[in-house]
């Protein structure tokens, strides 16, 4: 199975391993991927790949997708859990990301009221402060953090910018209590670099990170499909209950899926 871009601005709804029945969104190009991070186990693969198409749809083309996806599964007395901005790429480097938010916490008052609305971020832009209100207006800011250290983040994650962990926990500070604390653990090997961010100075470092950062809700999970770098392997379930019980031990919520 390869990588896959999603084609359609609004697709599914899908069973999502953390998040239920997910109606997903993509404000990225439809045949190409846009982000700050280039992940090496991004299911869309990594960013050289689909470069020739970089439009965004309008913030008009989003409304028209959203409301007619959602009346027609609510016409189909179908249910959805989430409306989860996640797509190709990063989607809160769309310039009208805010707008588009508050659009759909419109519509889903309207359409679909039990239903959540989640943002899957990198962390790459919760700094400013018009996506940082966006992001704390949502039910589920869900924010990427895969490692307590610089340069495993820099070899994991591949950010297409000066990355340092302790700018993202100071970044982070407005959303104490109200985030969900995403990581992916996983292992492998890719260009000659070791990757692994389940050692005993990973972990460690990772929990005293999650305790300082006091999200509401902590997910981890390991890789479920295709991969662009192809010698990496996922982590155990049992690894990874291992990995949460301290935290839990204290009180986290955390979720695991493996």
């Amino acid at each position: 199975m390869a990588t896959i871009l999603f084609d359609q601005i609004v697709f599914g709804p899908i069973h999502s391993r953390r998040l239920g029945s997910s109606l997903g969104v993509n404000l990225l190009p439809r045949h190409g991927k846009v982000c700050s991070f280039d992940c090496l186990y991004c299911e869309c693969g990594f960013n050289s790949g689909g470069k020739e198409d970089t439009r965004l749809p309008t913030y008009e083309e989003f409304c028209e997708a959203l409301e007619s996806k959602l009346t027609e599964i609510r016409n189909l007395n179908e249910r959805i859990d989430t409306i989860t901005f996640s797509g190709n790429g990063e989607p809160t480097v769309h310039p009208q990301f805010p707008s588009i938010i508050s659009e759909a916490l419109r519509l889903r008052r309207k359409l679909f009221p039990l239903a959540k609305v989640s943002v899957l971020t990198n962390g790459s832009r919760i700094h400013i402060p018009q996506v940082k209100e966006a992001l704390l207006s949502v039910d589920n800011a869900i924010i990427k953090l895969d490692s307590a250290f610089d340069q495993t983040v820099i070899d994991i994650d591949r950010p297409q910018y000066k990355y340092s962990v302790a700018e993202m926990v100071k970044n982070l500070e407005p959303y104490k209590g109200k985030f969900v604390l995403q990581t992916m653990f996983l292992r492998g090997e890719h260009e000659g670099v070791v990757i692994d961010n389940t050692t005993p100075q990973e972990v460690s470092a990772w929990r005293k990170l999650a305790i300082e950062l006091e999200p509401r809700e902590i997910m981890i999970y390991t890789i479920d499909r295709e991969t662009p770098a192809k010698n990496l392997s996922k982590v155990s379930v049992e690894e990874m209950e291992q990995i949460a019980a301290p935290l839990k031990s204290l009180g986290f919520k955390i979720t695991i899926s493996g």
